[in-house]
C-alpha cells in the first residue's frame, strides 16, 4: 500500500479524488523538459563556441560537463528536500535559477564564465523531475488509482523528445542567430515554468517536513562525486589525490548515513534493494551510450563527415522520429523487462554499425543508423522510470528519482569524458572507431544484467483497493 505523503490544507483547491489533476502536467512536463533541452541544444554548439573562444574540444567537453557533474549532485539532494518541504517551492525556486542561468550564458564574455552559467542551470534544472514523481506518486495516494503510467510516459516522452530534437533547434537557433540563442532560449522557458507553478502546483505541504536535513550526508555526497568524476574526466598519475579523496569522502558518507536516525540516502534500505541497485546500474549504462551518440557522433557528423551544425541536427531527426514513436507507442504498456531487453539488442546493433562509418558514407547509412539508435533511447528511460516507481520507497520518491537522473548523469559524464578521450583535437573517424568499440563494451554489458533479472517481469500495478487504505 502507499501511505500517505500530503497533508490537505484549506488551500489544496484540486478536483475531488475521480482521476489525476490534470493541471499538473503542464508545469511536470515543462519543468522536466529543462534540462534534456539544455543536454541536447550544446551538441551542436560545442564546434561553433570553440571557434568563437579558442578552445579545442578537450576543453569546450566541459560545457557538458559542468552541467551533468552539479545536476547529478543536484537531483538527490534537492529530490530530497521535495520529499521534506514538497515539490512547489522548490520547483519555483528552481526554475527560476534557469532563466539567470540563461542570460548569463547569453552574455558571457569568456569560457570560463559559460561554464560557469551551466553549473548554475544544472542545479536550476534538478527539482523538476524529482517534484513530478513526487506529485505522481501523492496522485495516486489521493484518488486511489495506481494508474501512473499515462503520466510517466508524458514525462519521458517529453524529456526523450526534446533530448533528441535538441540537436536540431539547437542548429536552427545557431544559424538564426549564432550560439547565443541556446542560452537566451532559457529565459522564455523559465517564465512559463514559473507562471504555471504559481498557478497550478498545489500548495498542501507534506507530512515530512518536520525532519531534519542531513546537511553533513549532502555535502560528503558532493564531495564524493565531484572528485570521482574530476578525476574520471581527466585521469593522471599527478591527480591521485582526487581517487584517495574519493575513497575517503565514501567512507564518511557511509559512517554517518548508517548512523543517523533521517539520513540523506538510507544506505540499509537501499542495500537491501538489489533490484533497485539493478535499475540504477541500467540507467548509467544505457546513458553511457545515448550521450556519447548525442555528444561524440554529433561532432564527428560536423568535423568527420564535414556537415553543418544546421544539416547535422537534420541527420539526427530520424533518431529523434524512432525515438519519440517508440516511446509513444509503448508508453501505456510497462512490459520493463521486454524493453530493456530489446533496447539492449538494439543498441548493441547500432554501436556495431558506427565501426562501418567513415568519411564518405552515404547520407541513407547515417539515417537508417540513426532509427536504430532511436528506438533504444525510446525504450530504455521509459523502463527505468517505471521500474523505479514499482520498486522504491513511497516515502522517498522524491531523492529516488533524483538518484536515478543523477546515474543519467553520471552516464552522460562518462560519455562526455569517453568523448573527451577519442576526440582528444579533432573528431575524426578514428577516434569514432574507438568510442563505438566503447559503446559497445557499455550496451553488451547492459543486457548481461538484464538477461537474469527475473524480478522485473514481477513488477506490476499495485491494487485499488491497497491505494484507497491509505
Amino acid at each position: 500500500m502507499i501511505p500517505r505523503l500530503t497533508g490537505r490544507t484549506p488551500q489544496d483547491t484540486r478536483p475531488a479524488p475521480d482521476g489525476f489533476d490534470r493541471r499538473l502536467i503542464a508545469p511536470m512536463v515543462l519543468g522536466s523538459v529543462l534540462n534534456p533541452i539544455n543536454s541536447s541544444m550544446i551538441a551542436v554548439a560545442l564546434v561553433p563556441i570553440g571557434i568563437a573562444f579558442g578552445a579545442p574540444p578537450a576543453e569546450t567537453v566541459w560545457l557538458v560537463s559542468a552541467l551533468y557533474l552539479a545536476t547529478a549532485v543536484g537531483q538527490p539532494v534537492i529530490g530530497r528536500l521535495v520529499d521534506m518541504y514538497g515539490p512547489r517551492r522548490l520547483y519555483l525556486v528552481a526554475t527560476a535559477l534557469v532563466g539567470v542561468a540563461g542570460l548569463m550564458g547569453a552574455l558571457a564574455p569568456s569560457l570560463g564564465v559559460l561554464i560557469a552559467s551551466r553549473v548554475l542551470l544544472g542545479f536550476g534544472t534538478s527539482a523538476a523531475f524529482p517534484a513530478a514523481m513526487r506529485l505522481t506518486r501523492s496522485e495516486a495516494e489521493r484518488t486511489g488509482q495506481d494508474s501512473p503510467a499515462g503520466v510517466l510516459t508524458a514525462l519521458a516522452v517529453s524529456a526523450q523528445t526534446v533530448s533528441v530534437i535538441g540537436p536540431t533547434l539547437g542548429g536552427l537557433l545557431i544559424g538564426a542567430g549564432g550560439w547565443h540563442l541556446v542560452f537566451t532560449v532559457n529565459v522564455p522557458l523559465s517564465a512559463a515554468c514559473l507562471v504555471l507553478g504559481v498557478l497550478w502546483l498545489p500548495k498542501a505541504e507534506p507530512a515530512e517536513r518536520h525532519r531534519h536535513m542531513d546537511l553533513p550526508g549532502m555535502a560528503l555526497f558532493a564531495v564524493l562525486l565531484v572528485a570521482l568524476m574530476l578525476f574520471l574526466m581527466d585521469p593522471r598519475p599527478d591527480r591521485w589525490y582526487l581517487p584517495a579523496l574519493t575513497l575517503l569522502a565514501a567512507a564518511a558518507f557511509a559512517a554517518r548515513e548508517l548512523r543517523v536516525p533521517d539520513p540523506f540516502v538510507d544506505l540499509r534500505v537501499l542495500g537491501g534493494n538489489v533490484p533497485l541497485i539493478a535499475t540504477y546500474v541500467r540507467q548509467f549504462l544505457g546513458n553511457v551510450t545515448s550521450y556519447a551518440v548525442l555528444y561524440g557522433y554529433t561532432q564527428w557528423l560536423e568535423e568527420g563527415r564535414g556537415l553543418s551544425a544546421s544539416t547535422a541536427g537534420l541527420v539526427l531527426l530520424p533518431l529523434s522520429g524512432a525515438a519519440l514513436v517508440v516511446a509513444t507507442l509503448t508508453g501505456r504498456r510497462e512490459a520493463i523487462r521486454a524493453k530493456l531487453l530489446t533496447g539492449s539488442v538494439l543498441q548493441i546493433a547500432g554501436c556495431a554499425a558506427l565501426l562501418l562509418f567513415d568519411a564518405h558514407s552515404p547520407v541513407w547509412v547515417l539515417l537508417a543508423t540513426g532509427v536504430l539508435l532511436g528506438i533504444p533511447q525510446g525504450l530504455l528511460g521509459l523502463a527505468a522510470q517505471n521500474a523505479l516507481y514499482r520498486q522504491t520507497d513511497p516515502e522517498r520518491i522524491g531523492s529516488a528519482a533524483g538518484l536515478l537522473r543523477t546515474f543519467m548523469y553520471l552516464g552522460a559524464l562518462g560519455a562526455s569524458a569517453a568523448t573527451a578521450a577519442f576526440f582528444p583535437h579533432r573528431a575524426d573517424t578514428g577516434g569514432l572507431h574507438g568510442l563505438a568499440l566503447f559503446m559497445l563494451v557499455g550496451s553488451a554489458l547492459l543486457l548481461a544484467i538484464t538477461l537474469p533479472d527475473r524480478s522485473l517481469a514481477r513488477l506490476t500495478p499495485q491494487p485499488r483497493q491497497a491505494l484507497r487504505k491509505a
